[in-house]
């Protein structure tokens, strides 16, 4: 049987999710020094070996899905945006933020009686938004720097991804409400879990200890 594989983000939660590989005991040199490699062993502490996969967020929930790995650890956003086909067995401490609903300051967003535009990154979770509102808006799909269209004329406001809120400072914009706050989580395969469960229980349970006793 193959070594279980864990998806990882590539980036930020990378990192993070190295320390907390660490702090379980896992053996991460080689993933702490992988060059161009997208596939690096972990050892565990009873020698055996897990592998990591680096990839980029929604490709970790889709190698989940598809049982080419039986992990991933991705954010919440990428899973509130397409999530379908996965478990989601553990929240994890980093990776914290929140998706908000951001317009131009001083600007008042729901005033009027006119169809609203509403720039993002994540039409599913501003479709979702709104519906609960009751609210009919325009979806514009943008890939870049969404802060970009309510500046330029596009949109009424945007929703995404805010941590400190700093750059929609820095573009005259602001924070009109909180949707829904974010962190990482652990994502599992269905099959997997049923197949594999005694290893990877084992191992969701190293990773629940290990979030009480380190910094992050």
């Amino acid at each position: 049987m193959r070594p279980i594989r864990i998806a990882l983000t590539k980036g930020r939660l990378e990192k993070k999710s190295i320390t907390l590989f660490e702090t379980m005991g896992l053996d991460c040199v080689a993933l702490r020094e992988k060059g161009r490699r997208l596939i690096l062993p972990i050892g565990t502490a009873e020698g055996a070996q897990c592998n990591a996969v680096l990839a980029k967020a929604a490709d970790v929930v889709t190698y989940v899905r598809h049982g080419v790995c039986d992990f991933g650890i991705v954010g919440k956003d990428t899973l509130a945006e397409d999530g379908a086909g996965v478990y989601e067995v553990l929240r994890l401490p980093f990776g914290v933020c929140k998706f908000a609903l951001a317009g131009k300051r001083g600007e008042d967003f729901y005033a009027g009686h006119h169809e609203r535009s509403i720039a993002t990154k994540y039409p599913a979770v501003a479709r979702r938004f709104f519906a609960q509102k009751g609210m009919d808006v325009n979806i514009i799909k943008i890939e870049g720097s969404v802060e970009l269209a309510p500046l330029l004329g596009l949109s009424d406001a945007i929703v995404d991804i805010v941590e400190t809120g700093s750059t929609l400072a820095a573009n005259g914009l602001e924070v009109i409400e909180d949707i829904q706050p974010i962190s990482a989580r652990v994502i599992a395969n269905v099959a997997s879990m049923k197949l594999r469960h005694k290893q990877m229980q084992s191992l969701l349970d190293d990773m629940t200890a290990a979030m009480a006793v380190a910094e992050w």
